[in-house]
């Protein structure tokens, strides 16, 4: 990274589709855990616009915007490595895009949303229709999902106070501050 990069306080990040996604996606895992009854329709479209939104960004992350690419921030063993490192030694590292942990939990987040999606649709078929384990399976990994997308919006507001950036913000803007 070099002095011009470090310097510069703003730069436009999250692309329109990506905040969309985003927005999307957590209104449609809030309306599903919070208000939508389970196994009812509104509740079953819910989790196939999350699982179509997660395939439709899996396809942007390969011909998306910079930021938007996996290859900006697919997280490496080196790159994991580096970052763990640099936050270990108390070294700020800047990431315009995720780092190399925010990606790690984007995938986390995005497997979970596809996984209950599979498991969702796999109830209303003739094979699995009733099949407890299954049940309890999708329902795992919802809370696995609720768990794991708190800690999501933690470290984002924690990590944003440390790099000291504008995490959230960017999210609704496209722009990531520095300050």
């Amino acid at each position: 990274m070099n002095a011009s990069t470090l310097s510069e306080p703003s730069r436009p990040v999250w692309d329109l589709f990506v905040r969309v996604f985003h927005w999307t996606l957590v209104s449609c895992v809030l309306l599903n855990q919070f208000v939508l009854e389970e196994g009812e329709a509104p509740h079953e479209w819910a989790g196939y616009l999350a699982a179509a939104l997660v395939v439709a960004r899996i396809v942007w992350g390969f011909i998306g915007s910079r930021h938007a690419r996996f290859s900006d921030f697919f997280p490496t063993p080196a790159r994991l490595r580096q970052h763990l490192q640099a936050m270990r030694s108390g070294r700020l590292e800047h990431h315009w895009g995720h780092n190399p942990l925010g990606a790690l939990m984007m995938f986390l987040l995005m497997a979970l949303v596809i996984a209950l999606g599979i498991t969702g649709w796999m109830q209303g078929t003739d094979a699995y229709f009733g099949e407890e384990w299954l049940q309890e399976l999708h329902e795992l990994l919802a809370h696995a999902l609720l768990l794991s997308a708190g800690l999501h919006a933690a470290s984002a507001i924690l990590m944003g106070r440390i790099e000291r950036t504008r995490l959230v913000k960017a999210m609704v803007t496209g722009v990531k501050e520095r300050y």
